[in-house]
């Protein structure tokens, strides 16, 4: 009787199984390869693998797109009416030499712009709809996690990118219907933002549960340059349409979040198991002993290998011998998803996302207000001054890779943390007095203060809320990182609510920088006691050559 053998990743196969459980799309998919090409042959871990990681970057990368629109839109909704051009309706007519005859031209100061937001009070208002978006998001965020952790991730981030794409279509809707009511984009803003949490606990988990803790950090580091991806798709798309018809610039991000929603739907695989895809790679009980957020230990080579070589009882072994869920373990099925009280007790949560309170807060004002303070800082018109803004998110993909490659070569993301923080503070006092002098300067500095902001940022919200997800302390409980993810980016979404609606409150803009600076040190004090450990674990690790990844 030949023996079965549980066949590896590396090894290649067809994708020939229907996989009753997966998505249409990949059940289509498999039938017609299995078809049409019978002796294609393909690694389908590594299929899936890439899969997953494309269709959560562009899902995220849709989230954020239609996030944007509203900083740019804000330039017109109130503006200089006297740098605008008159429209056609505004011409002296025929025979308009008549003294006593109305004038034609418009007398008001405020004829451009768009009520309510037309009023002395435009920046409360302007930052009324950004808080009613982020706390909406950061309240919704807590229970978005405890949701996501019990219900389908695919039908979660399908259906929440669907109605985050209506809601941003209908802000847009208000010009086109003439719509004037202030509860009502108050409204619209926050049911979007209700609607947005389910993307972040969404993409981490599955992406989590696809991919293990080796180079974690410039795995996330990379895949999460779709934040900024989608920003500047968000800004780009929004400064095409905000001189001509503002209202086009939320209906075109809300119509491809809506059709990529669909995508996701039809072929996005939440868990290895749904297609035969579990790795039996796992963490030794001895490995896990001594390890914290962003290290463990290095398993041999020769170990993995002669478990691939088992036979068909290695996974019985491997589930016996690895309580601790690696990268693509299966889970077992006694476990219980962790509540909000048994995740806070987790180690390192609480730091981080304090520290994520104040670093998001930062770079959340800058989301919202870059191109409306370029506008009124230089010369630059609305069109020129978010295109202009978008070099902070490109700064921003730069900082998130290099955060994530400095975490996994010194297994001290706290550490990294602290680093470019300490970086960040000064360098945003410089942009502020400086930042006017030319537009080669301003994009300079802009790109600089983008690595340094948010390369702490993407850090905390992708590899460090991973590794806290899959802590040592859980067990093996598997059903935590959802929860944990959205505990963190829930309190980091509070300091992302309340910095827009205080820069929309404090007078000067200078006031402003002093706020964005005094946070960014709070952010840094916050890491001080972990980064401080890293440091001396790392002392130990070095005095007695134990190997860490």
């Amino acid at each position: 009787m030949q023996r079965v053998r549980i066949p590896s990743t590396g090894r290649q196969q067809r994708m020939s199984s229907t996989y009753p459980n997966a998505p249409i799309g990949v059940r289509v998919i498999s039938y017609l390869s299995a078809k049409l090409c019978p002796r294609f042959q393909i690694n389908r871990v590594l299929w899936f693998k890439c899969s997953v990681l494309g269709l959560t970057y562009i899902a995220y990368t849709c989230y954020h797109m239609t996030r944007k629109p509203i900083s740019v839109v804000k330039s017109v909704l109130h503006r200089n009416c006297s740098t605008v051009t008159l429209p056609p309706e505004f011409v002296t007519p025929a025979g308009g030499n008549d003294p006593t005859a109305p004038s034609p031209f418009p007398t008001d100061g405020t004829w451009c712009d768009y009520a309510p937001f037309d009023q002395p009070d435009f920046n409360s208002l302007l930052g009324a709809l950004d808080s009613a978006f982020l706390f909406s998001y950061a309240i919704a965020m807590f229970f978005a996690g405890f949701i996501a952790e019990r219900v389908s991730l695919r039908y979660f981030l399908a259906l929440g990118m669907a109605f985050s794409g209506v809601f941003c279509y209908l802000f847009g809707l208000a010009k086109v219907y003439d719509i004037h009511a202030l509860w009502y984009f108050i409204a619209v803003q926050a049911l979007a933002g209700m609607f947005q949490t389910t993307g972040w606990p969404g993409v981490v988990t599955i992406v989590g549960r696809w991919f293990g803790k080796s180079k974690r950090g410039l795995i996330f580091g990379i895949w999460n340059s779709h934040t900024s991806i989608g920003n500047v798709l968000g800004t780009l798309i929004a400064a095409h349409y905000v001189e001509r018809d503002w209202s086009m610039s939320f209906v075109v991000p809300g119509f491809l979040m809506g059709l990529c929603g669909f995508v996701q739907f039809l072929f996005l695989v939440e868990r290895p198991e749904i297609v035969d895809c579990q790795e039996k790679v796992g963490d030794y009980p001895h490995q896990q002993r001594g390890s914290s957020a962003g290290s463990s230990y290095r398993r041999t080579e020769d170990s993995v290998s002669e478990e691939e070589d088992s036979a068909v009882n290695t996974e019985q072994e491997i589930n016996e011998r690895t309580p601790i869920i690696g990268s693509i373990n299966r889970a077992p099925s006694h476990q219980d998803a962790i509540g909000f009280l048994g995740a806070l007790r987790i180690p390192g949560v609480v730091e981080f996302s304090l520290s994520l309170f104040f670093s998001k807060l930062v770079s959340y004002t800058f989301l919202f207000w870059l191109p409306f303070y370029i506008q009124h800082s230089t010369s630059m018109g609305a069109k020129l001054s978010a295109d202009v803004s978008t070099v902070f998110d490109i700064g921003g993909i730069v900082g998130a890779i290099a955060a994530g490659m400095l975490s996994d070569a010194s297994s001290m993301p706290a550490t990294t943390c602290t680093g470019m923080l300490a970086i960040a503070a000064p360098l945003l006092l410089i942009y502020r007095y400086w930042g006017s002098v030319s537009l080669s300067v301003n994009i300079l500095l802009l790109f600089i203060v983008g690595v340094m902001v948010n390369g702490p940022y993407a850090l905390i919200t992708t590899s460090v809320s991973a590794e806290l997800g899959q802590h040592s302390s859980l067990n093996g409980n598997a059903k935590a990182l959802a929860t944990v993810t959205a505990i963190i980016d829930g309190t980091g979404s509070i300091g992302a609510a309340i910095g827009p609606l205080l820069a929309g409150m404090v007078s000067g803009w200078s006031n402003v920088f002093y706020m964005l600076v005094i946070s960014d040190v709070l952010a840094l004090a916050m890491l001080l006691r972990i980064s401080s450990k890293e440091c001396s674990r790392r002392n130990i690790n070095r005095r007695y050559n134990v190997r860490i990844e």
